[in-house]
This record gives C-alpha cells, sequence and structure tokens, in this order.
C-alpha cells in the first residue's frame, strides 16, 4: 500500500500550509532549527512515530519510514503526512504540535536516514 498524498490534494494543504513546492530529493538541513529543538524532534519521532511504526521506524502497526520504504516521495509529499496525516487510517495529523519548520525537518531526515537519538 502506497501512502501517498496526490498532485491537487498536494497542492492545496501546501497553499494551507503556506509553503512553496519542493519536489526535489530530500537533503537533509537544520531548516533554521536550533540544536536543541531537533533532539527533541529525533525524540518524538523515535519514541511517538516509532510507537506505530516501529523504534527502528522499519514498521510495525504503521508502515516503514525508512528511506527504502518513502522511495519515491517527496519533501513535500512526507510533509504534508506528517502534518495532515491519512485520513480514514491510523495515522494522525501532527499540525497540532509541530511547525511547517519541524515537519519538513522530519520529512528531509526519514528520507534521507533518520538520526538516532543521543
Amino acid at each position: 500500500m502506497t501512502w501517498r498524498v496526490h498532485g491537487g490534494v498536494l497542492a492545496i494543504l501546501l497553499a494551507l500550509a503556506g509553503c512553496a513546492a519542493d519536489t526535489g530529493t530530500a537533503q537533509p538541513q537544520n531548516d533554521g532549527l536550533p540544536p536543541q529543538r531537533q533532539a527533541q524532534l529525533i525524540h518524538f519521532v523515535r519514541q511517538d512515530c516509532g510507537a506505530c511504526h516501529g523504534m527502528r521506524l522499519t514498521g510495525g502497526l504503521g508502515m516503514a519510514i525508512t528511506p527504502s520504504a518513502l522511495s519515491g516521495q517527496t519533501v513535500d509529499d512526507v510533509t504534508a503526512t506528517v502534518l495532515y496525516g491519512h485520513p480514514g487510517t491510523p495515522m494522525p495529523g501532527w499540525r497540532g504540535l509541530l511547525s511547517q519548520a519541524d515537519a519538513r525537518w522530519i520529512a528531509r531526515h526519514l528520507l534521507a536516514g533518520f538520526p538516532e537519538e543521543p
């Protein structure tokens, strides 16, 4: 099963989020996030996302979210999923807890290989 936000839906979600489309490949960046926030996001993904996607992010209740499992996804696809989830599935949207910058940082790192907790 592919978890992907398609064309028009992605454009609407991105417009609502107030960002331009980034259809390129993931290049991990700090996106202006301080090291303390990056550490918090690593913990968040490893613990909260890991509860469904597996502690190694290789799958569990939810699909694997490793670079190979997300192959073909763009930073914008993954960012939209993090922020808005997948209606009708157990995947929630995290926009109430994460900023756009947080979600993009997570997306870039998921696509490139997510860091371990320090």
